[in-house]
């Protein structure tokens, strides 16, 4: 680990400006051009992990395959580069006060006053470094939180001490901000930006290399200005423009040298560009797929980063199959018998959205039942799996009441039921169904057809409740084939209908493993029953 480098991604002026993207983009570049990369996330908020936080707060949980809930960049880091994370790359402040309390409990610091400085620092200067066998090139490490929040100081603390310690060779920080557009006065202002720089500079961080997020072109004159006031080389202030997708951020950047500058900084040649081939192919692909196809998204959150993943998966397959998905946000809870027709009419296909908790499963239960008999293909995910089943347990196995006991303890036909290992359990936090486990494929299913034959599969999990095995029986004697069944515990994992032109539920979440160059094979296999069923009608 003595030669790895250390690249620090910190924001100012406001949240929300793509620290992710831009991380993952930086990310994408260094791989291209051979490097050994890694990328984690710190989070100032002080929850261990974002798992027990309303997707409302925080949308969508990302689960790695090691089993770690975590904040939905990790998704970003591997859609671009096609890593997987682990628990490693994705660090809370509660995690971290977590180790240290636990540490002073067990005696570890020998009596001594635990403080902010230096336990809680070098316990986050330990996380950076931290190294799981992989020795990495670089290390890019994304600071959540905007400068200025108080919850943010330690973690800039501790990069500043790293900073210093490691040399202007070995730690190089990129500092995102917003330079607004003032309509009124028709002119782009810097001030904020200024400003964000000095506070940062205030805490004993001078920035290498700046990105200002904009939503109009930035001149030189404006360039030159910045560079000036925050003490950067003109050439390391970088304009990043709104984009069209988030997946021509990797090329803005590249053609604006930000690769190129920072190897130039920390003692590298840059050396030959390279021409990210695959990457643009995506893009020419994502371009000409003008062809629109609507797809439900059926769920309770309306919100969209509440199923990045989903969408973002969708997005992907649409482009290989070249296709423009345009997803229609359907809200679970308004559905009713009355306008279901009405709301997934034209529709090509419709996604079941996973969920906890009753809200919304009733509507959920009826959009089911309408792809079901109308031949819509229909891709149920986790929860969306769940009511697939309740569904055809009510309405063609005759079981009126079923239901799962997560929704109503007192059914007597719990076709979902709770798993046994999660019966004892009381705390909420990291105690689910979690991370990649193994799925055996049957023979001769829709299922094995869209894996492209391949049998043995492993997939991410985030559940506690599970289809009822005693039901299994019924199920397949009227038609719902259990096509997925895990080999080591016989946990139903896919759902499906043979009869039906696409009608498959997973319990488990496709969505966490479908990268830009990677595209899932279920939703490709979705999205092209949907346009096979568009082009037939």
């Amino acid at each position: 680990m003595t030669d790895t480098k250390y690249i620090f991604i910190t924001g100012g002026v406001a949240s929300s400006l793509g620290k992710g993207i831009i991380s993952a983009s930086l990310g994408k570049l260094l791989q291209a051009r051979g490097y050994n990369i890694t990328i984690q996330k710190f989070d100032p908020y002080i929850n261990i992990d974002p798992g027990t936080l309303n997707p409302y707060e925080h949308g969508e949980c990302y689960v790695t395959a090691d089993g770690m809930e975590t904040d939905l960049d990790l998704g970003h880091y591997e859609r671009f580069t096609g890593i997987e994370t682990t628990r490693n790359n994705s660090v809370t402040t509660g995690r971290i006060y977590q180790s240290v309390i636990n540490r002073e409990r067990r005696g570890d610091y020998l009596g001594k006053t635990i403080q902010v400085v230096p336990h809680i620092t070098d316990e986050i200067k330990r996380r950076i470094m931290h190294d799981d066998t992989r020795e990495p090139d670089f290390v890019i490490t994304e600071i959540g939180g905007t400068i200025g929040d108080i919850e943010s100081q330690p973690f800039l603390e501790a990069i500043r001490q790293l900073r210093w310690e490691l040399g202007p060779e070995r730690a190089l920080n990129v500092h995102l901000t917003y330079v607004p557009y003032l309509a009124a006065a028709g002119e782009l202002k810097t001030k904020p930006t200024q400003t964000s720089v000095k506070q940062l500079q205030g805490l004993g961080i001078q920035p290498e290399v700046l990105v200002l997020r904009t939503e109009h072109e930035l001149g030189d004159e404006l360039r030159k200005k910045v560079a000036h006031f925050c003490n950067v080389d003109i050439k390391a202030v970088i304009q990043s423009q709104d984009m069209p997708s988030i997946y021509e951020v990797p090329v803005n950047m590249q053609r604006q040298g930000l690769d190129a500058i920072i190897l130039t900084k920390m003692g590298l040649q840059p050396g030959v560009t390279p021409e990210l081939g695959p990457w643009r192919n995506f893009l020419e692909r994502r371009k000409h797929a003008t062809e629109v196809l609507d797809i439900a998204l059926v769920g309770k959150y309306d919100l969209q980063d509440a199923y990045k993943s989903i969408l973002e998966s969708l997005a992907h397959a649409g482009t290989y199959n070249d296709r423009k998905v345009k997803t229609h946000f359907i809200n679970s809870e308004g559905l009713t018998a009355d306008n279901v027709e009405e709301k997934l009419r034209g529709m090509a296909g419709a996604v079941i959205c996973p969920g906890f908790g009753a809200r919304g499963t009733e509507g959920k239960i009826l959009a089911a039942e309408y792809c079901r008999t109308h031949n819509v293909p229909a891709f149920g995910i986790c929860l969306g799996m769940q009511m697939m089943v309740i569904e055809f347990a009510r309405n063609v196995l005759g079981y009126v009441d079923a239901n799962s006991s997560e929704m109503d303890a007192a059914t007597t036909h719990n076709v979902i039921d709770i798993m046994e290992g999660q019966k004892s359990i009381k705390q909420m936090g990291g105690t689910m169904r979690l991370g990649a486990y193994e799925c055996k494929i049957a023979e001769g299913s829709k299922t094995l057809q869209a894996y492209g034959g391949k049998s043995l599969i492993r997939e991410r999990h985030r559940h506690r409740y599970e289809f009822n095995n005693d039901y299994k029986g019924d199920f397949e004697g009227h038609g719902m084939r259990c096509a997925g069944i895990n080999p080591q515990t016989g946990l139903v994992e896919i759902v499906e209908l043979p009869s039906h032109r696409w009608y498959i539920g997973t319990q488990f979440h496709p969505e966490y493993s479908s990268t830009v160059l990677h595209p899932h094979p279920l939703f490709m296999s979705f999205i092209k029953a949907c346009i096979d069923g568009t082009t037939e009608a």
